[in-house]
């Protein structure tokens, strides 16, 4: 059995993970307006991992016999002034959810939950992945900032996404 305060706080993380794919699909969504199609489906890819990573915590909380409540997710920013700003904003938002994760397995240590601890190590990692590949991609484009053919270059590399 979990305990209520790791219940709620797990609860609260699905919500931030929703919220993350909601924001990633707003990404998306502008990143098509302005015609950078690979990075529109980088973003679309994005929003469906995090979707993913809701449902993960989802089935946990259940599994732990702990009980998910859904709350609303925020209204998603849906206009950037580049798409350098906008990969600048995803890597920010990467690390927030950083910031998240650590404090919920602070949590699970504290509680000395050691399946809360097994279970949270795997987005421990995740995290490394997503806060490196956000940076990456928000380099590039400081790299070639208003450089037409620099930025043709970096949303076809985008587009490989698999």
């Amino acid at each position: 059995m979990i305990s209520e305060k790791l219940e709620k706080e797990l609860n609260e993380q699905i919500n931030a993970e929703l919220f993350s794919s909601y924001l990633y699909l707003s990404m998306a969504a502008y990143s098509g307006s302005i015609n950078m199609d690979g990075a529109a489906k980088w973003f679309q890819k994005q929003a469906q991992e995090e979707l993913e990573h809701a449902m993960k915590f989802y089935h946990y909380l259940e599994e732990r016999g702990g009980r998910v409540l859904l709350t609303a997710i925020k209204e998603p920013k849906k206009e950037w002034k580049t798409l350098e700003e906008a990969f600048k904003e995803a890597y920010e938002h990467e690390k927030y959810i950083t910031g998240r994760i650590n404090k919920l397995m602070d949590l699970a240590v504290a509680e000395k939950d050691y399946a809360a601890q097994s279970f949270l190590n795997w987005f421990v990692d995740e995290q490394v992945e997503e806060e490196a590949s956000t940076l990456a991609i928000y380099e590039k484009l400081k790299m070639v900032r208003d450089y037409k053919g620099g930025l043709f270059m970096v949303d076809r590399e985008l587009s490989q996404r698999g």
